[in-house]
């Protein structure tokens, strides 16, 4: 840490006279393997995140958009956040058509040991039995949740699906009208989705904050850089976002810091080749006293995260941390924090290639910032800038591989 020690001081005083003047598998019961398609970071629920009345007795119509397709899929329900069961009557799945309309003859009923209902106790997951179903390559699936009469008062969800979901009350069934709808951009109890694939495929495994999650991409049109890194790989490679708004690497931020989750969020998911490291600005932004600390123990957290990406057989990718000057963050010493820290992700020899969102998203005449074009806040990136992000996410990756 002496070296980083010393960097930090170097960028600190060169601010100050600039102010002055992814190959793991998991396998199925009939030797398949099965690779992650779709995930999200399941979180705790607080009360401004529920519906506004329970999801007792009512039906939850949610929207996701795969990455790679597959005949054979499962599901999994998280309660993992809750501290009471969630009583589940039925789900069924469908090709999603325009806002919360579906296709209603691709609809198919999920089971699990056989039954249409499940009861998930508190803090476990489960997963539906196989389905048979056409997933196609980045396509919409409409997912639809009929809760029974025992719901917890603190959902598992994920706050930022920056997609709508629809609830009603009464079951649905796959040719009943989300009429009077309530609309929340959160999404309720789902957790991933796995497809089983002739031959093995690559599954990119993303962790990160609100610029992963996609704060400042447009609601229902996929355009986080993850959507943007899935399509630019033609849909054949597994992209799982794994991002928290407000998400911090070691201590702060919203929901359980990466130092927390990154065994379960990440090294749980399916078929997981590479994972991608892209968070900390939530630990070194804004006025605190001691950024030197805090970068020694960003790097204690990626070099754990590392080690065990490399225990577990993955290529690791370690991503810059992109400028926020004029941002609420903007602060003299934080500048130097992750000027220190791309400092050492750009010098790591331990990880297979870095992704310099930094360098493909500044503002040339001024390394501090974003480019004006790609940020509608200085912090976050806009529709625009999350596609320079996605596309040079996946010509980095490819050029490593």
């Amino acid at each position: 840490m002496e070296n980083v020690m010393k960097r930090f001081l170097v960028n600190l005083g060169v601010l100050g006279g600039l102010m002055l003047g992814i190959t793991g598998t998991a396998s199925a019961s009939d030797g398949k393997d099965w690779t992650g398609s779709w995930a999200t970071a399941v979180e705790f629920t607080g009360p401004g995140d529920m519906p506004k009345s329970s999801l007792s007795g009512r039906a939850l119509r949610e929207i996701v958009q795969v990455s790679i397709p597959g005949e054979t899929m499962r599901m999994q329900l998280s309660n993992i956040h809750s501290k009471e069961p969630v009583e589940i009557k039925s789900v069924f799945i469908a090709n999603a058509l325009d806002s919360c309309d579906i296709d209603v003859k691709s609809a198919k009923y999920l089971t699990f040991n056989g039954k249409k209902s499940v009861t998930i106790p508190a803090g476990e997951a489960v997963y539906c039995d196989e389905l048979q179903y056409d997933l196609k390559p980045l396509q919409r699936l409409a997912i639809t949740v009929n809760y029974g009469e025992q719901t917890p008062v603190n959902a598992s969800s994920h706050r930022g699906s920056r997609t709508t979901s629809y609830i009603i009350n009464g079951e649905a069934k796959p040719k009943t009208k989300f009429v009077d709808a309530e609309k929340l951009d959160h999404w309720y109890n789902i957790s991933c989705i796995d497809v089983q694939t002739e031959q093995p495929t690559e599954c990119i495994a993303i962790i990160g904050n609100s610029i992963t999650d996609g704060r400042g991409s447009t609601t229902n049109l996929q355009n986080r850089w993850p959507d943007f890194l899935a399509k630019a790989l033609d849909g054949k490679v597994g992209v799982l976002n794994l991002g928290i708004g407000g998400n911090a690497v070691v201590n702060g931020g919203l929901s359980e810091p990466a130092v927390v989750r990154f065994d379960r969020d990440v090294l749980g998911q399916t078929g997981v080749t590479t994972v991608v490291i892209f968070e900390g600005v939530n630990d070194i932004g804004g006025k605190r006293p001691n950024h030197q600390e805090i970068v020694n123990n960003i790097i204690e957290a990626y070099s754990s995260f590392i080690k065990k990406s490399k225990d577990a057989g993955k290529k690791v990718y370690l991503a810059t941390i992109t400028p926020y000057k004029n941002s609420f963050y903007e602060n003299h010493f934080s500048e130097a924090a992750r000027l220190t820290l791309n400092d050492w992700i750009r010098a790591n020899k331990d990880v297979d290639g870095v992704i310099d969102f930094d360098a493909a998203v500044r503002d040339p005449q001024n390394p501090s910032q974003l480019q004006e074009k790609y940020s509608d806040d200085w912090l976050h990136l806009n529709p625009a800038g999350y596609e320079v992000m996605g596309k040079f996410a996946a010509e980095t990756l490819k050029a490593n591989n």
